[in-house]
């Protein structure tokens, strides 16, 4: 297995995980901005009032994405193991 082998799995791997975890950094991020807006406008300070929303928003995201996040992870292993002509030099 050369180098060039190992930098593209790795990349690979790299790309899955951030294709993954987008959405939910981007789900928490935009619920956090709106609901610190709200805290401003209101003088509201309560951590429950942050968390809980977000903690939800997130929660909420992962199980609507779950069937394509289970569909890319297995597409993503059968790729990485269905060949291992290079692992076997």
């Amino acid at each position: 297995m050369g180098p060039q082998h190992i930098v593209q799995m790795i990349r690979h791997t790299l790309e899955t995980a951030l294709s993954m975890g987008a959405p939910l950094l981007i789900v928490a991020t935009v619920v956090s901005l709106l609901i610190n807006v709200g805290q401003v406008l209101t003088s509201l300070q309560d951590q429950t009032v942050s968390t809980v929303p977000r903690l939800f928003a997130v929660a909420a995201a992962l199980l609507l994405l779950m069937p394509w996040m289970t569909r890319r992870m297995e597409t993503f292993t059968v790729q990485l193991l269905s060949d291992f002509r290079p692992f076997a030099r």
